[in-house]
């Protein structure tokens, strides 16, 4: 029975140790992909924070614009343009996204542009209208988040939706990461700064509205686009935890088998000692 246990054991040991050369594989791409996904991600910041902070000059300087991306509704029906991975294995990474959306989503009726194939698949899942995708988050180029974003641009102009949220995880740091919804359109404007006199500090020509029709489409990519480079960061740097961790935890479990099996072994070893032992004390 002694030796049937021990090699249960064993048995577990080898199934661990393949686990953790697997999941220490996974840590290592991982490790490789976050670093260049980091990279991308700051040097991409600075781009679109100043193209966010051009389009809030022009816009706080329209004075009664009738711009259909400046304009209140009521809403009804919300489009969101959810990043998410491409696979998991992720920790907390997509369930994150996930949550984000159905805890925001007050609307009546919603539709969703998807980025990255989990999206598409947790969210097609729960009756959300799928009307455009980016298969895969690591592939996506500028070109791509171009073309969703005037999809979700056109479906506000015409109506059909009411509202448009971005959906992506934030990067701020290797170990942290925070799932985040912004709206798009219509465009907020920050208040925070206070316009002297209703007059812009740059005279836009041949009007601030007409750049702000041109910028906004810019805007709106710039912003798809910057979400995807943030959320794959924020995945490579979510993998890698994960991965760690449970490099960490096969390790510990591996510990805590080899202890077992030396138990088990001294067990069997001193049991056979006191069988012969017993057996040579019987023949005298």
């Amino acid at each position: 029975m002694a030796g049937a246990g021990m090699k249960e054991i064993k048995t577990r040991i080898k199934s661990v140790e393949s686990t953790k050369q697997i999941t220490k594989a996974m840590e290592l791409v991982s490790s490789s992909k976050f670093r260049k996904a980091k990279e991308k991600a700051e040097s991409a910041r600075p781009y679109f924070n100043t193209l966010y902070n051009t389009v809030q000059d022009i816009a706080k300087n329209t004075g009664g614009s009738k711009n259909v991306f400046l304009t209140e509704k009521k809403v009804n029906n919300v489009c969101y343009i959810v990043v998410a991975g491409d696979r998991g294995l992720a920790g907390g990474y997509n369930s994150n996204i996930l949550k984000a959306v159905l805890n925001h989503n007050q609307a009546q009726t919603a539709k969703v542009i998807s980025v990255g194939k989990k999206a598409k698949e947790s969210l097609s899942k729960r009756g959300y209208e799928i009307i455009d995708s980016i298969e895969s988050v690591e592939d996506a180029v500028y070109e791509d988040a171009s073309r969703v974003a005037k999809i979700a641009m056109n479906a506000y102009q015409n109506g059909e939706v009411d509202e448009v949220n971005l959906v992506y995880t934030e990067f701020v740091s290797a170990l942290t990461q925070e799932a985040k919804v912004v709206r798009l359109l219509p465009l907020t404007i920050d208040k925070t700064e206070e316009v002297i006199k209703g007059k812009a500090a740059v005279e836009y020509l041949p009007s601030a509205d007409a750049v702000l029709g041109y910028v906004l489409p810019k805007y709106v990519s710039g912003s798809v686009y910057g979400a995807i480079a943030e959320s794959y960061a924020s995945e490579q740097a979510a993998r890698r935890t994960a991965m760690e961790s449970a490099t960490d935890n096969a390790n510990d479990m591996i510990s805590k088998l080899e202890l077992v099996y030396n138990r088990a072994r001294q067990a069997a070893v001193t049991q056979e000692i006191s069988e012969i032992v017993a057996g040579a004390s019987s023949a005298q």
